[in-house]
């Protein structure tokens, strides 16, 4: 039982020795000021390191590009610095490790962007939609989102300039490699789903023009590090910080095929993970099997047999965890020996420092 998740894997030049994967996650615990990764993240990823692959947190690549308070950065040599010493902590366990790169577009406020306004693919509103920001306070403060500036074509090429050069940061930070943050209504998504882009130009409109900039931003990454080590997430179904697809089978089935042509080295496909969430349509997933060739990764709500089973079942190559791995540092092994899984507590996902961070044994008989 279980012997799928821990068989090795090749993904691009780097030999993976399970196929667990540890979901990018926020957690908030940057240096001030600065926004720059520290020692306790460096202890928090060092912790989980008998991962397949870790995945960080979303990393900003600009200062445009940050929607929560104290989130970590990649566009300063001192933010460089602060990752060099997450992957040398990683690299000493013996761990891989991809960086997310992020930027969050309409989701953010002024009180986070040095007082800019917010850039999307178009001048939309996310409905409902809080980010937190820093009050002054141990607490952060929620506040709604305000209505962002559509980007011009100016600044769209600004911004894939920017992800090009993060990619090469990250790589001077000791990064094995990136993974472009392209779901959960983030920038890219903002351009990928139709209801959230109203454009009339070559980035919005049809499938082709609104995968134009997930194109141009992927391309120019490759450019800049290789494929095999360029990852990217995506989410078709979800409907998170206000994005929706009219067509999500066509349209992500179409992002697939796009980045099959780059010859990335995976997909992460981030499935919809609240209680009662259908499940991903089991067609979709082997669509995307069909055009895409690279290495799978799914997550969202799995547990050891249902990561067991989709590897069996063809459809992923790897299953990533999420919050799961923020209460059990060894959850391999965890779950490779049967142990019992401890839970989190919510209340320290977010800001703060050790507790809720580094501070969840391993499992003792």
């Amino acid at each position: 039982m279980k012997n799928l998740l821990f068989q090795p894997l090749q993904l691009g030049s780097i030999s993976l020795k399970n196929r667990i994967v540890m979901a990018p996650m926020t957690r908030a615990r940057a240096s001030q000021p600065g926004n720059v990764a520290n020692d306790i993240m460096a202890e928090y990823y060092a912790q989980r390191a008998t991962a397949g692959l870790i995945v960080t947190e979303g990393t900003q690549i600009s200062a445009l590009g940050q929607g929560y308070a104290w989130t970590p950065g990649i566009y300063t040599p001192e933010q460089i610095d602060g990752w060099k010493k997450v992957t040398d902590a990683v690299h000493h366990k013996s761990g891989v490790i991809f960086a997310q790169l992020w930027h969050v577009g309409r989701v953010s406020h002024p009180d986070n962007t040095g007082g800019e306004q917010p850039i999307s693919s178009s001048a939309i509103k996310a409905d409902n939609v809080k980010v937190f920001i820093d009050n002054g306070a141990d607490e952060n403060g929620f506040v709604d989102v305000v209505e962002p500036r559509k980007m011009t074509i100016s600044d769209i090429k600004q911004v894939v300039e920017e992800y090009r050069q993060a990619a090469l940061n990250a790589l001077e930070a000791g990064f094995d490699g990136i993974e472009l943050h392209s779901a959960n209504g983030y920038l890219i998504n903002q351009f990928i789903d139709s209801e959230a882009n109203n454009r009339s130009d070559q980035y919005g409109g049809s499938i082709e023009n609104r995968l134009r900039f997930l194109g141009e931003v992927v391309g120019a990454m490759v450019d800049a590090i290789g494929a095999e080590r360029v990852g990217v997430r995506l989410a078709p179904f979800t409907s998170l910080n206000g994005t929706v697809d009219a067509t999500p089978v066509e349209t992500y089935t179409a992002a697939a095929a796009l980045l099959n042509k780059y010859k990335i080295v995976y997909l992460h496909i981030a499935e919809v993970d609240w209680d009662d969430a259908p499940d991903t349509p089991q067609a979709f997933k082997q669509a995307l099997r069909e055009v895409y060739q690279g290495v799978l990764i799914y997550a969202g709500r799995y547990n050891a047999e249902k990561a067991e089973q989709a590897i069996t079942e063809g459809v992923a190559d790897m299953i990533a965890f999420g919050r799961s791995f923020v209460s059990n540092p060894d959850l391999p092994n965890r779950i490779k020996e049967g142990y019992p899984l401890a839970q989190h507590d919510p209340d320290t996902l977010f800001g703060g420092a050790q507790k809720g961070l580094t501070d969840y044994p391993e499992y003792n008989k």
